[in-house]
């Protein structure tokens, strides 16, 4: 049995990570980076920031990211004082404290010194594994709470599924750092217009239209796969509900992804409705990488030639 103190503690880590994520998203958006000078932790040289947007918004996603990591802290001691027989639980929560120590620490070098695009890009990758770590936590939670035993399926999954799964789930992250890359370029002007870019199937390839179109691409080729998978699912895993599901709530975010992309390629224009579109592709994706994830763990373990029933 899993007691309410320990669900409510890894549903808060989940939550507050998911705030941490989109405070990041946040600060990138608004270009508020440099709110708080050079200075880190401190902001300015002081613990409480003269008041400004930038510092203000900076400040608290600090903030949110210091408060976020104590309750990580504490999930993490209780995983191992009460449930350390458990592996995925230890693994999970342990994942979550080194994603979370790593994006910060990142996040404070950004401030300290100079940093390239293709690495500050990684800072929203770590973000979306700190993330996908609690979120995985909570699906164990649920089914540990509803006496569920995935160590004993009625079957292993088809070597298909889980092929296509592993594929698409790297292939997903990819994407995710393209989308990431294109805002810490400000790169989100390239396309204009969607679904055709610049008014071209295939426009000129050049600066930031490049970056943008080749996210395109991606997002299109990621559809087709998880598509495929939610087919394949379908046809060989149809008495598997988990598995099924699992694709089936896939291939739903994936389109949603697709047409939040659209809704923010239609709003670059208006800064107050652009930040709502890309706060909500930020919040679609993760959950997308999150259910990939669990899909891939899930099918990992029960492939065949490694499942013995």
């Amino acid at each position: 049995m899993i007691s309410r103190r320990y669900r409510v503690l890894v549903l808060a880590a989940c939550i507050g990570m998911l705030l941490v994520l989109l405070a990041g998203a946040l600060v990138t958006n608004t270009e508020s980076g440099r709110g708080c000078g050079d200075d880190w932790p401190l902001c300015n040289g002081k613990f409480v920031p003269a008041y400004t947007v930038e510092s203000l918004i900076e400040y608290s996603h600090r903030l949110v990211t210091g408060v976020v990591g104590l309750i990580v802290l504490a999930v993490f001691a209780l995983t191992l004082k009460d449930y350390r027989q458990y592996k995925e639980a230890v693994w999970y929560s342990a994942g979550t404290g080194f994603f979370t120590i790593l994006q910060a620490l990142l996040g404070a070098a950004a401030v300290i010194w100079p940093t390239s695009p293709p690495v500050m890009a990684l800072h929203f990758g770590f973000s979306i594994m700190a993330f996908t770590c609690t979120m995985l936590h909570v699906m164990w939670v649920r089914r540990m709470q509803r006496g569920y035993d995935e160590s004993k399926p009625a079957r292993a999954v088809h070597p298909a599924v889980f092929s296509l799964t592993m594929g698409a789930l790297a292939f997903s992250y990819v994407v995710i750092y393209l989308g990431a890359f294109i805002r810490h370029t400000d790169s989100a002007g390239g396309c204009i217009g969607w679904p055709l870019c610049n008014g071209a199937v295939i426009p000129e390839m050049e600066g930031a239209t490049s970056i943008v179109f080749a996210h395109r691409v991606g997002a299109i080729i990621l559809a087709s796969l998880i598509g495929w998978l939610y087919f394949k699912a379908s046809k060989v895993a149809s008495d598997m509900p988990g598995i099924r599901r699992s694709a089936r709530a896939s291939f739903v975010l994936v389109i949603c992804q697709i047409f939040s992309g659209a809704l923010l390629t239609a709003t670059l224009t208006n800064e107050d409705w652009f930040l709502f579109t890309s706060l909500l592709h930020n919040v679609i994706v993760s959950f997308l990488f999150g259910v990939m994830t669990d899909l891939a763990i899930r099918s990992w373990r029960w492939r065949e030639g490694r499942y013995r029933g």
